[in-house]
């Protein structure tokens, strides 16, 4: 029998192709088979079409083109025969896909077929539809498919219920046609059904507001009732996975959870308790459990919630972390990047976690865990985070060493307490990573030692004792050759000696042999060796005596391959040989370079996305750097940390955009404080000046503007016009910041607990109040691991700091405040409220007790 004729089964036919050697043998086979297909096709026999379909499924999954044989699968499926169709179905999904033309001629079958009397070819017909349906289906489709989620079979439900998550995303018109019988499908016991039902709700709420908030209010609480019914449910054999009861649709639930909870308080409060217990009660020591975990902290942190909460998420994440599981530790990093912006301080707990990350051996993990160090510093943990990362830099890959080295750079010269620090710190970079150093950090390094006159022999000193043992860290290199041509005379004479350091013993000659060795070098790039030749020049006037030496030196570059260097070497041989009358006066020491005419020009190399945080801003105690600002204010050396000019284009309002003030901004933004007035009035304002313009809040008027306060301190002029409030304001009487006062309250009293308030406001910003909270214990017994909590509606926000103490004395013998500031934005509209918890431990018991707060003094 010749295994290619018309009635070669589909099995012969694989196993014929299997058999070929080569690629060319395979093709032949192929291209003999697809001719006896075509032969049939042409017959129109309707025996062989299941079969040679069959055949033409698999010839198409090895790559050949089997366009020909599309219409067979529309004449199977218009079969009477379930075997047919199953085949044509197939097909159609296989070799056809929703921009083929000739997909129109097949909507006819499908909605016959969908409403046929035999369950499994509407299941079929269903299946086909979900995967390749088109909008045009699936506008003449939806009302069938709409019928068939009611459906007294499950299996056809779920089918429906996918069918239609297809069509209203190809179609979000019919979006509304769903939402009734979406939600029917959420009281499902099915697991099967109600896993598609929740991914056709979290569809149309993507898609629908109308729908997103039809489910909020009509489906939130069955949501979470079907929810803790899983978490609390005994054993299912059927549904448990690794100890997890159906662990899919748990991550399903808790992400429609999260659609349903983002922007609305009152639904992220009915699903508040329901979360911590999917938190707390969910085993984590298997894939399962920590993919729910992991959905569940990503809805904690999506909607609007208290922050215990948050913090119990952070926690998670923190064991995250320890996971052996590369994928785990990255995705907990990828999260506590977001989690930083809701909660800084429950991050740094875990900060030297994320420091081990760093010194992981997985490439994405390093690198993400890096950007996350960065994210952490601040000013209280900057030297212990910068020592950990520097000691790292040593024994780190060669290819994580520049990642590694930028970060440190960046963060060093962001948050460095002084100069000193900060060169050290800048040294001990170059001196492990300098050829991984980017220009622009060694220029600012330079800029910076030349603006700390009282560290430059410490600084020269430091460097030549670097470059003696790093010679081949070509930054550093740089670094120290500059340094030696300015402040040569300082290292050999030990001047300005600090108590830190030991007396060095430098010759004149000591200090030209590191110029000459990096001018003379071979592997030394021409940047090198000009400046190496400047510094050679400015030595030969600091050290006369060996002025004959450093000519030699000189001269020698006449011969380089390079024509600059030619050129200066000539011409600075002629400046050392025949102009010593005016040598001293040409070399004399570079003058202070300008940090703040360096820091604008750095910036301006950066897109404006980056350049805020390029920007070096190093707050030293030796010498307060420059700061970037506007033209204006740096020409009348007003000494502005904030103000950044701001382009205009009508004239009378260059003063404004001058002094960084958006006088036409709208009252109620956060830190505003002036009314509109002409650039006039405020320049007069400024510098106190006539009189207040009656638009101007009699809460703003304070002397923060007057004559001698700018005398004194020009800086607060302008720091008050130019940036809002800051975001952590200290709690202070209503007389210290001049605002109007506010009679205290009892916010909460009990048998054992009494909470008072005090509240004041930062001059001009009416929306925010500052609240001092009183806890005083009235109780015999000492209260310990206490703990404040506080809830407000959406209209507002609230931001707590830490309490003064967790453990509260008995019989009011002492008492514990905490600070709070709460930001109203409808200010004027609507009063303060606020919902509180209390929890601390009485001899080892935990003791819980819960209040409200509505008796707010009016104006708050």
């Amino acid at each position: 029998m010749n295994p290619f004729s018309s009635g070669t089964r589909l099995r012969d036919m694989i196993r014929a192709i299997r058999a070929c050697k080569t690629a060319a043998d395979e093709r032949a086979v192929v291209r003999k088979e697809c001719a006896d297909i075509r032969a049939l096709i042409n017959e129109d026999d309707p025996h062989d079409r299941h079969r040679n379909l069959a055949k033409l499924m698999f010839i198409h999954m090895l790559g050949y083109p089997t366009h020909f044989g599309q219409m067979e699968c529309l004449k199977l499926i218009a079969s009477p025969g379930f075997p047919e169709k199953r085949i044509g179905y197939l097909g159609l999904m296989l070799l056809l896909d929703e921009r083929q033309e000739v997909l129109m001629l097949v909507t006819n079958s499908l909605k016959q077929d969908l409403n046929h009397s035999n369950q499994y070819v509407v299941g079929l017909a269903l299946c086909a539809l979900g995967n390749i349906c088109s909008a045009e289906m699936a506008r003449d489709l939806a009302p069938e498919v709409e019928r068939l989620i009611q459906f007294r079979d499950p299996n056809i439900r779920k089918k429906a219920a996918l069918c239609s998550t297809r069509i209203v995303r190809k179609v979000p018109d019919l979006a509304e046609n769903f939402v009734n019988a979406a939600a029917s499908l959420l009281k499902e016991k099915h697991h099967g059904v109600l896993i598609t039902g929740v991914q056709l709700c979290y569809e149309l709420c993507t898609i629908s507001d109308e729908a997103l908030e039809y489910f909020r209010t009509k489906c939130t609480e069955g949501l979470i009732k079907t929810l803790r019914d899983m978490t609390n449910s005994a054993y299912q054999p059927e549904y448990d996975v690794a100890g997890i009861t159906d662990p899919f649709l748990h991550i399903r639930l808790l992400r429609l959870l999260r659609v349903l909870g983002q922007g609305d308080a009152d639904a992220s409060d009915l699903m508040t308790d329901i979360l911590a217990q999917v938190a707390t009660k969910t085993e984590s020591n298997k894939n399962a459990g920590n993919a729910v975990l992991y959905e569940c902290v990503e809805t904690i942190m999506a909607i609007e919630d208290t922050n215990s909460l948050r913090v119990l998420a952070i926690n998670i994440l923190g064991r995250f972390l320890s996971n052996r599981d590369n994928n785990i530790r990255y995705v907990a990093l990828n999260m506590l990047m977001k989690a930083i912006t809701f909660d800084d301080q429950a991050v740094q707990r875990h900060r030297v976690t994320i420091l081990e990350c760093v010194k992981d051996p997985d490439a994405s993990i390093r690198k993400r865990a890096l950007e996350l160090v960065t994210l952490l510093v601040n000013e209280n943990n900057v030297t212990q985070l910068t020592k950990e990362l520097i000691d790292y830099l040593e024994i780190s890959d060669e290819d994580f060493k520049e990642d590694l080295s930028a970060k440190i750079c960046f963060i060093v010269e962001k948050f460095s307490p002084e100069k000193l620090w900060y060169i050290d710190q800048m040294l001990k970079v170059l001196c492990e990573a300098g050829k991984f150093v980017k220009d622009d950090v060694w220029h600012a390094l330079i800029v910076v030692i030349s603006n700390a006159s009282e560290l430059h022999g410490y600084t020269v000193r430091a460097l030549y004792k670097a470059v003696l043992t790093y010679s081949e860290q070509e930054t550093l290199v740089r670094v120290a050759v500059w340094c030696i041509g300015e402040y040569g005379d300082l290292l050999v004479n030990n001047v300005g000696m600090l108590g830190i350091e030991d007396p060095i013993t430098v010759t004149e000659s000591d200090a030209v042999d590191v110029i000459e060795e990096a001018i003379t070098r071979h592997n030394s790039d021409s940047t090198t060796k000009a400046m190496a030749l400047v510094a050679l020049l400015k030595l030969s006037s600091r050290f006369p005596s060996i002025s004959e030496r450093i000519k030699d030196i000189i001269v020698k570059q006449k011969g380089s391959l390079l024509l600059e260097m030619q050129q200066r070497a000539i011409e600075y041989n002629s400046i050392v040989d025949r102009h010593k009358n005016i040598r001293s006066t040409l070399v004399d020491r570079m003058p202070v370079l300008d940090e703040a005419t360096f820091n604008v020009r750095r910036a301006g190399s950066f897109p404006a996305s980056a350049s805020t945080m390029a920007k070096p801003s190093v707050s030293l105690p030796n010498g307060v750097e420059k700061p970037v600002v506007a033209p204006l204010v740096d020409l009348l050396d007003l000494g502005s940390d904030d103000i950044l000019a701001t382009p205009s284009s009508s004239g009378p309002d260059f003063l404004q955009d001058l002094l960084g003030v958006d006088l036409g901004a709208s009252s109620s933004q956060p830190g505003a404080t002036l009314a509109p007035r002409t650039g006039t009035d405020l320049l007069m304002d400024i510098l106190s000046i006539g009189t207040p313009s009656p638009a101007q809040n009699s809460t703003s008027s304070v002397d923060l503007l007057s004559t001698a306060d700018v005398n004194s301190n020009p800086s607060i002029a302008l720091d008050t016009l130019s940036s809002p409030a800051p975001p952590h304001v200290a709690t202070t009487s209503s007389n210290a910041t001049n605002g109007p006062a506010y009679p205290p309250i009892v916010a909460y009293e009990s048998s054992s607990l009494k909470i008072e308030f005090t509240f004041s406001k930062a001059p001009g910003n009416l929306q925010s109040t500052n609240v001092q909270a009183t806890f005083t214990n009235l109780s015999p017994n000492t209260f310990t691991d206490f703990i404040f909590q506080a809830a407000v509606p959406k209209f507002l926000q609230l931001h707590l700091d830490p309490a003064s103490s967790n453990t509260l004395p008995a019989s009011g013998n002492g008492a514990i405040t905490q600070n709070l500031r709460v930001t109203n934005s409808q200010h004027g509209k609507k009063s303060l409220v606020m919902r509180m918890r209390i929890g601390y431990k009485l001899n080892g018991k935990d003791v819980l007790e819960e209040g409200q707060v509505s008796n707010f003094p009016r104006g708050l």
